[in-house]
């Protein structure tokens, strides 16, 4: 038998997710394999072996990162289509990392620290300079971008059982 249903975690529930919901359940494999369910799409995410799973898809955070860069990249494919720029393909490149921030207002009692996203645009296409540095510009207003650098709130609360 192995590890999850010994635990005695369920399979992945019955209900398929509402129109607008995403749905992420426990799987019966792994420490930490996960399935997400979005609609008719569905992908794993796990955390690597090094930190204890069997790495069967992409770990929370990089899941984060895969959501900035598609987000990007789809903003500034819209916004060259709409003004009918040369723009013949783009590539996100990201990496996360957490830094210390010494200039907090935390950082004289416990040393604070911040999530970094580095994000790396690459353009093909005969695009003038002004019209890199413009997707440049709005691949900053790119919703998700947005939505990391804005204060959130995230109301949790238990399921009947």
């Amino acid at each position: 038998m192995n590890e999850a249903r010994e635990t005695g975690r369920a399979t992945p529930f019955a209900k398929a997710p509402a129109p607008g919901e995403v749905v992420v359940a426990e799987v019966d494999f792994g420490r930490y394999a996960q399935v997400v369910y979005d609609g008719k799409h569905r992908l794993t995410a796990d955390e690597p072996e090094e930190e204890g799973g069997l790495d069967t898809g992409p770990s929370p955070y990089r899941l984060l990162l895969a959501a900035l860069g598609a987000c990007t990249s789809i903003t500034l494919r819209m916004y060259a289509d709409r003004k009918k720029w040369p723009l013949r393909h783009v590539a996100v490149r990201l990496r996360h990392s957490k830094r210390h921030a010494t200039d907090s207002a935390a950082a004289d009692t416990k040393p604070a620290k911040i999530d970094h996203i580095e994000r790396e645009i690459e353009l093909t296409g005969e695009l003038s300079d002004e019209q890199r540095q413009r997707l440049l510009e709005i691949a900053n207003k790119c919703p998700v971008h947005q939505t990391l650098e804005r204060a959130n709130e995230v109301v949790t609360s238990l399921r009947p059982a």
